[in-house]
């Protein structure tokens, strides 16, 4: 005899089906309940953050607290300096006023003994004269060279009282304007000796004596060796 096993009531599984899912959902409901409950207690709290929320996903990390103001300091940008279309004018240099030239150059004053104030002509015949008569024992010396013009009229001025006439007078000495000694072209030696010897060597310096009256006054009258002109009797004919 075959023993047949009691069907279970299928009551019994769709119970325990319905009370797994009743407990599911209630959970479900329960914990939603919580979830809503939390976030409606963080909105109405006191103490909730009211600042939103902002994603820091791709922002740089800033120190200090989160609701710390971080300020950016803005560098302004200078303004260009526009250039001038011309450039700047020198300054003026201060101007010095240049010193006065002398009217006249200030001329040379020589002794009527010295030999520098002679034309260079006769100066240079007759150093050469003067180094050949010492050569032979004889010293000639200056006794009158160059002249200045005023002292050339008071010499005339004096022959004049002397010789009682004008023409008388310039047998012995000339006007400034005539005067071979005032353009340094004329001189006067001594002592005898050195007369003597000039009148007989200065040929060969080109260094002639020229009026017979006066044995003293010789001038560069011809060329270096070759013999002088003949003499005049006084300076009377160049009246």
């Amino acid at each position: 005899m075959t023993e047949q096993l009691p069907q279970r009531p299928r009551r019994t599984v769709r119970s325990r089906l319905l009370s797994v899912t009743g407990l599911a959902v209630m959970v479900t409901v329960i914990g939603s309940v919580l979830i809503w409950h939390a976030q409606l207690g963080e909105f109405f709290s006191p103490t909730a953050d009211k600042e939103p929320v902002i994603s820091g996903q791709n922002a740089p990390a800033v120190a200090g607290p989160p609701s710390a103001t971080v300020k950016v300091k803005i560098t302004p940008t200078p303004t260009p300096t526009p250039t001038p279309s011309q450039s700047p004018k020198p300054k003026p240099r201060p101007t010095t006023s240049p010193k006065p030239k002398p009217t006249t150059a200030p001329k040379a004053e020589y002794g009527e003994e010295s030999i520098n104030g002679l034309s260079p002509k006769l100066r240079t015949r007759l150093k050469k004269a003067m180094v050949a008569a010492r050569a032979d024992g004889v010293t000639i010396r200056i006794n009158s060279g160059r002249r200045s013009a005023a002292k050339q009229q008071r010499l005339l001025n004096e022959a004049i009282k002397k010789y009682g006439s004008y023409r008388e007078a310039t047998r012995w000495v000339l006007p400034p304007s005539k005067s071979a000694h005032v353009q340094g072209k004329a001189v006067d030696i001594k002592p005898a000796a050195a007369m003597q010897w000039l009148d007989k060597n200065g040929w060969r310096y080109g260094v002639c004596r020229r009026y017979d009256n006066e044995p003293w006054h010789f001038e560069a009258l011809t060329t270096p060796g070759t013999k002088c002109p003949p003499r005049e009797a006084s300076s009377t004919a160049h009246k």
